[in-house]
């Protein structure tokens, strides 16, 4: 197998699953924001803007994994780097979220600074917090997840979850 194609299987290895986790997670989401905007005239996103939105959030959580500033607190209780990485993914995420909102507002405007303020004053705010606060769950959840298989490893995870699989028992 060639050096590409080998590094292109690693890294489609590793983008499975946080897409995975974020495109079910985005989907639970988006469910929630249809049942909360469900009468209002507020456009709701389609499972394909999820499932995209899925696989660019998979991949800026491994990009911003390579940086030494994300991964800040190696050594220390796991808690350090939960709340670290959920901090600093929960920021990129609320930004994206203000921008897909501020996007369909500036299709419709003359000026970004005019859609800017339009999206200021027409939004729900109660609508977009709530979105935000799962976003901050499901992003805590994601970050405790990883931290833990890092701290305890992938196969002993396995383990714990779906019981001894042929190549983790022993002959006796």
């Amino acid at each position: 197998m060639s050096k590409f194609v080998s590094k292109l299987k690693e890294e489609v290895g590793k983008i499975i699953p946080p897409t995975i986790f974020f495109f079910v997670a985005l989907h639970v989401v988006a469910l929630i924001r249809a049942l909360m905007l469900k009468g209002t005239s507020i456009p709701l996103v389609s499972s394909f803007v999820v499932a995209v939105a899925a696989l660019t959030i998979g991949k800026a959580v491994l990009l911003a994994d390579a940086f030494p500033l994300v991964n800040r607190y190696p050594d220390k209780p796991l808690a350090y780097n939960v709340v670290w990485k959920t901090l600093i993914y929960f920021v990129v995420a609320t930004f994206i979220h203000y921008l897909e909102n501020l996007y369909d507002v500036w299709r419709k405007s003359a000026s970004l600074a005019a859609a800017n303020e339009k999206l200021l004053a027409d939004m729900v705010w109660p609508h977009f917090l709530a979105t935000e606060i799962l976003l901050l769950v499901i992003l805590l959840m994601y970050c405790t997840i990883r931290e833990l298989i890092r701290a305890v490893g992938k196969d002993e995870i396995r383990t714990m979850f779906f019981g001894a699989t042929r190549k983790h028992l022993t002959p006796t």
